[in-house]
């Protein structure tokens, strides 16, 4: 088992960027923010406007962010030694972590930009996701399907353990903290019992990679993207095999945020970001796109204000998605007329003049609605 080193401190660094801040409509939102290099992962704080990025070199950068002002960076890193996979800050905004292909975990202080503490060869393949389970525990899963978890407190791994075949891309913990779920490149998705330290079972595999969780319903269902463009919905204490699923109509589904227990956003490879509504199951729109580059991640900001993504074109934009509190889905199957639908939601929801949901893709065309009417027989209700 790895130790955690205390690390030497050194200074941060300060630069401007020079991005001006620009308007969605009505609404003014901060400024794109280009780098140097791919941006792998984006992580937003949980109280203040300040955003994390890691990028292919295994830099990581701090900005903070702003609606008035140019966005400015308050520091960056250079200790990981590969790319940056994933970066996560501690609930209370005060340490920053990271993961890497050198196969190292990171923490770093978010004030100084410091590095804290260094976990050397934490995995023996390269660490390709980490979720924060609470102050003192950290989950990471790599490439080759190990899934650890971490005791903060004394260094070292507590649940070691090698079940899935193929890379972890995804974590998720329940409300309690107890039961961790996997998604996989192996098409599967594992539960893990934390308390009792073992693995509890696989779902039954899903014909393509599983690339993203989220625990919605108010944690009654458990929702998974797939590289096919498919989603998966899963019972909770019900993981052997989906209730539901449909098809979003996207090259993908890689990764997604909740916005509400029925509203979540998805990004995929075709650089679309798009607003899903579960149970009832529809594609209620786009909110925009990286035109003709594949979206690596999106999170939301901690007021619900902003969505942030990162994609291929070296690019951490910024969505508007402060009306989407407001958008209320009846089943679909009661609603008469289409249109009628679609102008209403434009106009009550978003403002007559507002482009939200320019490219609007309708749940989301004829054939996803026949298709969702083929499967209602056996689908899952509110």
């Amino acid at each position: 088992m790895a130790a955690l080193e205390s690390m030497p401190e050194s200074p941060p660094e300060h630069e401007e960027t020079l991005h001006e801040p620009k308007t969605q409509g009505t609404r003014p939102m901060p400024d794109d923010i280009r780098f140097d290099a791919i941006v792998n992962t984006v992580a937003l704080h949980p109280k203040e406007d300040i955003l994390a990025a890691g990028d292919i070199d295994g830099d990581i950068y701090l900005y903070s962010y702003s609606c008035n002002e140019k966005n400015r960076e308050l520091w960056s890193s250079g200790h990981h030694l590969k790319s940056c996979r994933k970066v996560a800050f501690s609930c209370d905004g005060q340490r920053l972590f990271s993961v890497s292909k050198d196969k190292a975990i990171h923490v770093l202080d978010v004030e100084s930009g410091r590095l804290l503490t260094r976990v050397r060869k934490a995995h023996s393949a390269a660490i390709n996701t980490v979720l924060l389970v609470d102050e003192n525990v950290l989950a990471t899963g790599d490439d080759e399907g190990t899934l650890k978890v971490w005791d903060l407190r004394k260094g070292t791994s507590f649940m070691d353990v090698k079940e899935h075949e193929d890379y972890i891309s995804d974590i998720a913990v329940d409300q309690a903290k107890r039961i961790l779920l996997t998604s996989s490149g192996d098409g599967t998705l594992g539960v893990f019992n934390i308390k009792r330290r073992r693995f509890e079972l696989y779902s039954e595999y899903q014909g393509g990679d599983l690339t993203s969780l989220s625990i919605m319903k108010q944690g009654q269902k458990v929702i998974s993207g797939s590289s096919q463009g498919t989603v998966y919905i899963f019972n909770w204490n019900g993981f052997g095999a989906p209730s539901d699923r449909f098809a979003v109509q996207a090259e993908s589904v890689d990764c997604m945020v909740p916005i509400t227990d029925s509203l979540l956003c998805t990004a995929s490879m075709d650089g679309v970001i798009r607003v899903i509504n579960i149970l009832p199951n529809r594609v209620m729109g786009s909110i925009g796109q990286h035109v003709g580059e594949p979206v690596e991640e999106i999170a939301c900001s901690h007021d619900k204000h902003f969505l942030t993504s990162c994609a291929h074109d070296q690019l951490v934009k910024f969505w508007d998605i402060s009306s989407l509190q407001d958008i209320q889905v009846s089943d679909y199957r009661r609603r008469k007329k289409k249109d009628s639908r679609l102008k209403s939601m434009n106009n009550k929801a978003f403002g007559a003049g507002d482009d939200f949901f320019s490219g609007l893709l309708d749940a989301t065309d004829e054939k996803a609605e026949q298709m969702e009417e083929e499967s209602s027989g056996d689908s899952d209700s509110d």
